[in-house]
């Protein structure tokens, strides 16, 4: 590829400084000390400060390395700390696989960095395109639209769909990105029990007496906090008796739910049955970033005019593309090259090993294994002591998950191997005897 050769005086130029000027710099303004920042800075301090008495002050660990099972954490110390990791969302193991980086840099080369612009613009290349086009002949619909993130998606399809006239029902363990983009919209809000289908259909028919013009349902397809895949074949039945219609962020199952790894929908056979799937690229498809809407192409085009995440946020980056087209042609291949039966071999044996111990696992057989302890204090001390041991786990307390409810949620990944889920085990037994989280007696 020809590159335009830039000269040091046209580079001067440019930037708008003289060869011959001073390159020395203005020091940096000082925080501002009126008495409104002080007294801004006293109630955010004292609002961490109540934070750090619960026990839930979250402090964030810096990893060295590439994202991988094993990975190399920065010590308190200075030096790298070698861990084993069980809390990434890297469920295939992707993140940093060959293919997967060298499209990543070979799209960085030919499509550049960034297009600095909106969609609508400048900013749609032929790469977002084909990675549009790939992720609808992924899921067999009929077109596709992608965002920065999910997040970005769920804040972007709610409020774009439905109008006051509508009405939404969603799931009450939804992801705060589901719960937050429901806010944005106009419709009738109504919220039925975790995969309660009594109550969801008892809600149904209060947005029927409410004079719903439209009724979408809204869940997860696998709960993210407990490792529970929603109901969705029950989910259709309902929605199909009062002419509702199906939502679901799959960002915890696409990839490796189902017998080719498209998701919720295809574990239960209901792929015709599901209108809306909102997932992500950042997980299981190579894990970098960017998120999608699939399904209709007349529900795609009116969000490419009106959904304003998409509207007012960059295109995807070439690199970020790049990946999750790699990691997509690997997934088609999943089946052949053993990684869906190594992911899901791994969560069978690590649950198999803590259950025996005497742990407590939410879930339905999910990569996501959450080892319940009730206490926030516990889990966040837990999470330290397994680091000590080499184990790099996150204690999960309220508001992420429910009070009385905290956890160390273990991601398996088919990046792990039998050792290592045993080292993980050991582990585990070791500190929850010590804890008193389980019984002296407790074996493997």
């Amino acid at each position: 590829m020809l590159r335009r050769i830039v000269s040091p005086s046209s580079l001067t130029r440019r930037l708008f400084i003289s060869p011959t000027a001073s390159t020395t710099t203005t020091p940096i303004r000082a925080m501002s000390s009126t008495k409104a920042q002080t007294q801004f800075n006293d109630i955010l301090k004292s609002e961490i400060e109540s934070i750090k008495a619960a026990g839930t002050y979250k402090s964030e660990r810096v990893i060295i390395s590439p994202q991988n099972s094993a990975i190399l954490v920065a010590g308190r110390d200075g030096k790298p700390s070698p861990q084993i990791n069980f809390c990434a969302n890297n469920y295939l193991g992707l993140a940093d696989h060959p293919e997967v980086i060298a499209r990543s840099k070979k799209y960085l080369d030919t499509h550049g960095s960034g297009l600095s612009s909106v969609r609508f613009i400048c900013g749609t290349q032929d790469i977002h395109k084909d990675l549009e086009n790939q992720i609808t002949k992924f899921y067999g619909t009929e077109d596709t639209i992608l965002y920065a993130s999910c997040f970005d998606a769920n804040a972007g399809i709610f409020e774009t769909i439905l109008t006051d006239q509508d009405a939404v029902i969603s799931d009450a363990l939804n992801h705060a990105s589901i719960i937050d983009g429901i806010r944005l919209c106009k419709a009738k809000r109504f919220r039925y029990k975790n995969c309660d289908m009594a109550d969801l259909e008892a809600r149904l028919q209060e947005a029927d007496k409410a004079g719903a013009r439209l009724k979408l349902i809204a869940t997860d397809g696998v709960f993210s906090m407990d490792g529970k895949i929603s109901p969705l074949d029950k989910i259709c039945d309902i929605a199909e008796k009062y002419n509702a219609l199906i939502f679901i962020d799959d960002c915890h199952s696409t990839g490796f739910l189902g017998p080719n790894g498209r998701g919720t929908a295809e574990y239960f056979g209901v792929q015709d049955r599901v209108h809306i799937v909102n997932s992500t690229l950042g997980k299981a498809l190579g894990g970098a970033a960017g998120g999608y809407t699939t399904g209709s192409k007349e529900m795609i085009d009116l969000l490419r005019n009106r959904s304003r995440p998409y509207l007012f946020s960059n295109s995807l980056p070439p690199a970020v593309v790049g990946s999750a087209s790699a990691a997509l042609d690997l997934i088609e291949g999943a089946k052949t090259n053993g990684l869906f039966d190594q992911l899901w071999g791994n969560t069978k044996l690590f649950r198999k090993l803590l259950t025996d111990a005497g742990f407590t696992i939410k879930g339905d057989n999910h990569p996501i294994s959450p080892v319940m302890l009730g206490d926030a204090r516990l889990a966040s001390q837990f999470a330290d002591k397994m680091l000590q041991r080499g184990i790099y786990v996150v204690g999960f307390s309220y508001p992420v998950v429910p009070k009385g409810e905290a956890r160390i949620r273990v991601q398996l990944s088919a990046a792990h191997t039998e050792e290592q889920i045993r080292q993980a085990a050991d582990a585990f037994i070791e500190i929850g005897r010590e804890l008193g989280v389980i019984g002296a007696k407790s074996k493997l």
